[in-house]
């Protein structure tokens, strides 16, 4: 039962992400301005007086029923994951001895799906402020990472061969490289910078136009903002993307050379057509987010698809540190 429970709540925790992936996106993060309910009321059926005078007194403002459902949901799906993980660990506590493993990677993921429940409240108590939105998207990432982790401990793997060992430290920098690219998108996503570059693979008719990077990646402000309270310029959000894009083509090389290697040497092999094969089209729905002026359907599936990335990543790690 843990086993499944455990993988449950992996697959929960990828639609969890995707879905607040697509609410955002979407722009219906404050379809509740509220928090833990919408309007002090449990769902936004009960709240259809307040959200119908909230729009009628700004019709396109960010509230409407739509969009209150959208983000209750989210919720709803986010509630219960964390009374998944908190089953996972009481059950990983006391039958500790029966599953042979410690229960410390499932309590700290407890921890932070705790943590994660507390940035979702202040996106919405702080008005979607980009460094809270950014740091909601990696707390989900880190769930879904740290619970892969622990499906992947729950059974038996055939022996990878020792010299595969010569592998670990380049799949640890490239889940880093990973990391830090599904960061940089979250940085784009959350100042709106998606859009600001309409051509590929140039940007605003140059490989390197204008930007200013002095307020671009500065945390401590407001939704569209400099920390002194003007508005970021154009420079700034070029800056963003930019930076951005040149994250893809090293993570497009890197992981790309890593896949390539493991392939040619015989290693994992089918991960590593995964892997390559994840990469391509990663990189396929970003151009086309560009070249397409960010769809909806695009966007979403563009941050599914650096989630599977950091999934293919994260199985990759677990094999190679378990080689034996």
């Amino acid at each position: 039962m843990f086993r499944k429970l455990a993988l449950l709540a992996a697959v929960w925790t990828f639609c969890v992400v995707v879905l607040g992936a697509y609410v955002r996106l979407s722009d219906a993060g404050l379809g509740c301005p509220d928090w833990p309910g919408c309007y002090g009321k449990v769902t936004p059926h009960h709240a259809m007086e307040e959200i119908r005078t909230a729009q009628a007194d700004q019709p396109h403002g960010p509230v409407s029923l739509d969009k209150a459902w959208k983000e209750m949901v989210h919720r709803y799906l986010a509630s219960a994951l964390g009374l998944l993980v908190l089953i996972l660990a009481v059950l990983a506590v006391r039958q500790r001895d029966r599953l042979q493993q410690s229960p410390l990677l499932i309590i700290l993921t407890f921890f932070v799906v705790c943590f994660q429940g507390a940035l979702g409240a202040w996106t919405v108590t702080m008005l979607l402020k980009p460094a809270i939105v950014t740091s909601h998207l990696i707390g989900g990432m880190t769930t879904l990472a740290l619970l892969v982790w622990l499906v992947l401990r729950q059974r038996e793997w055939a022996n990878v061969d020792r010299t595969a060992g010569a592998f670990r430290p380049l799949a640890m920098l490239g889940l880093l490289v990973v990391a830090c690219q599904i960061i940089l998108g979250g940085w784009v996503s959350t100042n709106y910078a998606a859009v600001v570059c309409t051509d590929f693979p140039t940007c605003q008719g140059a490989l390197v136009p204008a930007m200013d990077f002095r307020d671009a990646f500065h945390v401590l402000r407001e939704l569209g903002q400099t920390p002194s309270g003007g508005l970021l310029s154009m420079a700034n959000l070029t800056a963003i993307h930019w930076l951005h894009r040149l994250g893809a083509l090293v993570t497009f090389c890197y992981i790309g050379w890593l896949a390539y290697r493991l392939f040619a040497q015989g290693v994992l092999r089918s991960l590593a057509i995964a892997i390559g094969t994840m990469l391509v089209l990663q990189v396929g729905l970003g151009i086309g987010n560009v070249v397409l002026q960010l769809p909806l359907p695009v966007a979403v599936l563009h941050n599914a698809g650096a989630a599977m990335l950091l999934v293919l990543l994260v199985v990759l790690n677990f094999r190679l540190a378990h080689r034996r």
